[in-house]
């Protein structure tokens, strides 16, 4: 497994190299900034990527998945997605800032190998902004930057239907927006099949 420090630099240099976009480097600060906790926030509880830097790792992992669909001919000619660099990166490496500062590390009680009880750490979730999943998302990044309807679609309906929305909704913001579908299953291809709980 990578260290934190790693998968920062790593997130960094694809951010940096594709999002340029007016108020990108405000956000950017942010995310680097105290106020946040994204660099070392885990992106789930124990389901996937449960581990210090796991958020920011998983947003790589998205992006990757997202950039080799895309690559696709099949999702040029057929589905006729095209999209830029920049777009890519915004939704696929910002799609789960909602979940900065809200995962904590609490204790329990558990025995160790030998028997023993002893208190050992695990995640929990203590949401201080209450404002939904993919909403909360575009709600944050678009404090710093402009999306464009595209983009906010794909952020909002990225848990596609495994999210607790109307199942309607989520297959016309599929059926409309392309990219909101690819970006749900480059988020899954992630989340089950690089980092499951397993992994």
């Amino acid at each position: 497994m990578r260290s934190p420090d790693e998968i920062k630099e790593e997130f960094l240099e694809i951010y940096r190299k594709n999002i340029t976009r007016e108020g990108s480097d405000k956000l950017l600060e942010y995310l680097l900034s105290p106020k946040s906790d994204f660099f070392s926030a885990p992106a789930s509880t124990r389901y996937h990527s449960a581990y210090e830097g796991g958020l920011a790792q998983h947003s790589i992992n998205v992006y990757r998945c997202l950039c080799d669909y895309l690559s696709r001919q099949r999702v040029k000619d057929v589905y006729h997605l095209t999209v830029s660099d920049e777009t890519a990166a915004v939704i696929a490496l910002l799609h789960d800032i909602c979940k900065i500062n809200f995962y904590k590390v609490d204790f329990r009680n558990s025995k160790n190998e030998q028997g023993v009880w002893e208190k050992v750490p695990y995640y929990t979730i203590d949401d201080q902004l209450p404002y939904g999943h993919g909403e909360k998302s575009v709600y944050i990044i678009s404090g710093f930057m402009r999306l464009s309807r595209e983009e906010a679609i794909a952020i909002r309906y990225h848990m596609g239907f495994s999210g607790i929305e109307d199942k309607n909704s989520i297959g016309k913001a599929f059926e409309k927006w392309p990219l909101a579908f690819a970006l749900s299953t480059a988020d899954m291809e992630a989340s089950y099949f690089l980092e499951g709980s397993d992994k």
